[in-house]
């Protein structure tokens, strides 16, 4: 993504300082000497606020990433073959192999899947080999000092101090992404500060070079966020033609049981687990493309990112990433391209539908005026628009 990945993780508040502590935007100098004296409020020893913010500087770099950032806006399919090379599954089986110990401990600690985090280590950082190239502090700085968001990047600044003292941050060298994500999982700092873990036994956390500490840290979130243990997350499945599709997508959910009471089955055979849960049957395009159901866990991935193409790829990946097949991509209905997208968000809008931006993008209020209409006109209510549904608008 990059970014919404982990700034979506907690949700953050501007953090009050001083009465005088500028809290965005003006001359860059004085900015940060507003935060040299929050942070002295804050109760850190001066000879760190000297040490730290001697060279933050501002990155203009990060100001353009964060204007041209966008949503994925490729099928599923599609997305997912980019993703998921031959490459990335022989990393991530070599990797569950390696660090086999670590992994046996996170699932008994926290019931997290190594499937989960090998999934969200591969597409994040190609298993730490590019972790990004953006100095941290310049970045927090730069991106708390713009107006856009200064409430989501301020804290982290603080959060960064706090690693420095314990000799776990470098305000020179320490790099990673443009929204001031560090490490292998791509953590923010107020992130590490609250849930990292020393997964090595050296006394530090350094999620950039520890594979150990990166990988406990991450399940140490998901767990916070409500990572239910040692139960599953998607299973792909096969649906039947007369199905109810009205009652599919994310944001609806019935028990388990009841699915397949309704011809819903495990593609890789068997019975689909745990009856007695509630879970949602996602067609991510359509009807007539791969169907998965999705139980709570899934939702908690959203914490991480949240592009729902970005996740379901996630998901799926890590499910074969523990053995499960390569999905049924089916023979979908052609979806839209980016100006018919937009035509139909301005139809659906037109009829008093809340889509959002006018952007081209299928979000999730686009995806449920389609469900709507689709259903009105007497279309098959799957909310994957087509070009049928935009003749028929």
């Amino acid at each position: 993504m990059k970014r919404q990945f982990f700034a979506g993780l907690l949700a953050l508040g501007i953090v009050a300082g001083p009465a005088s502590a500028q809290q965005c935007g003006g001359d860059f100098g004085q900015f940060v000497q507003g935060l040299r004296a929050e942070a002295q409020t804050r109760g850190h020893p001066q000879d760190a606020i000297d040490a730290f913010f001697r060279h933050a500087n501002y990155d203009q770099r990060a100001i353009d990433a964060d204007r041209r950032q966008g949503i994925f806006t490729v099928p599923f399919t599609e997305f997912a073959r980019r993703l998921i090379s031959q490459n990335r599954f022989d990393n991530g089986r070599a990797n569950a192999e390696r660090y086999r110990p670590v992994f046996d401990e996170i699932e008994r600690r926290f019931g997290v899947s190594r499937g989960i985090l090998l999934s969200f280590w591969a597409f994040e950082t190609d298993f730490g080999a590019f972790q990004g190239d953006y100095n941290t502090l310049d970045a927090l700085v730069t991106l708390a000092h713009d107006c856009r968001r200064p409430h989501i990047f301020r804290p982290q600044i603080f959060a960064a101090l706090t690693l420095f003292e314990h000799g776990d941050f470098d305000p020179v060298n320490t790099q990673g992404a443009w929204a001031g994500e560090i490490g292998m999982v791509q953590m923010l700092p107020e992130d590490i500060v609250e849930h990292g873990i020393d997964g090595d036994g050296d006394g530090h956390v350094y999620l950039q070079t520890s594979a150990p500490d990166a990988l406990m840290s991450g399940a140490n979130i998901l767990s916070s966020l409500g990572w239910r243990p040692r139960e599953p997350w998607l299973v792909e499945v096969t649906v039947p033609d007369n199905l109810d599709w009205y009652h599919t997508g994310i944001h609806t959910s019935r028990r388990v049981s009841d699915w397949e009471g309704a011809g819903v089955r495990a593609r890789a055979g068997g019975s689909l687990p745990m009856s007695s849960a509630q879970a949602s049957l996602i067609l991510p395009q359509g009807r007539n493309g791969p169907a998965f159901l999705a139980y709570p866990n899934f939702n908690v991935l959203f914490e991480w990112n949240q592009s729902f193409t970005y996740v379901l790829t996630a998901a799926y990946f890590a499910t074969r990433l523990e053995g499960a097949p390569v999905f049924d991509a089916g023979n979908p209905d052609p979806g839209l391209d980016g100006n018919a997208m937009r035509e139909l968000q301005r139809r659906l809008a037109a009829r008093g539908y809340d889509v959002g931006a006018i952007d081209g993008i299928l979000g999730a209020g686009t995806r449920m005026a389609v469900r709507e209409e689709q259903r009105r006109l007497g279309l098959p209510a799957d909310a994957w628009p087509t070009a049928q549904l935009l003749n028929a608008l």
